[in-house]
């Protein structure tokens, strides 16, 4: 599958549905549309920053390039900076890895934690 423009309008639409997703803040080229080609069961979504401000600052993007990877609409990992295809093949791996039933009762957990320490 080749990455798709991702706007504030088509990201739910485009995102919500996917079991695995890349979203590229910016562009680290060749790599991300290599990983796009490997793997065409996740989504591979490029974020034009300059046009979408407010998309990018709904997620806390500040620096570009900036990869984020997101699964079942949980976001995964969200770091600035480009990284090299075997990095990126390791990530995708382990974010394929991951149980989310786990993770999801660690984000519970974890804003649990926060509500009771904010009361």
């Amino acid at each position: 599958m080749a990455t798709v423009e991702l706007t504030a309008e088509n990201f739910e639409s485009v995102i919500g549905g996917a079991d695995l997703a890349l979203v590229d803040c910016r562009t680290f080229g060749p790599i991300f549309e290599q990983a796009s080609e490997e793997y065409p069961d996740a989504v591979f979504g490029k974020v034009d920053t300059e046009a979408e401000q407010e998309l990018a600052a709904s997620f806390g993007i500040r620096s570009i390039p900036t990869l984020m990877i997101i699964r079942d609409k949980v976001v995964l990992y969200a770091e600035p900076g480009a990284l090299p295809a075997p990095a990126l093949k390791e990530l995708i791996t382990k974010a394929r890895e991951l149980d989310m039933d786990e993770v999801r009762a660690s984000i519970a957990e974890r804003e649990g934690a926060q509500q009771a320490g904010s009361a």
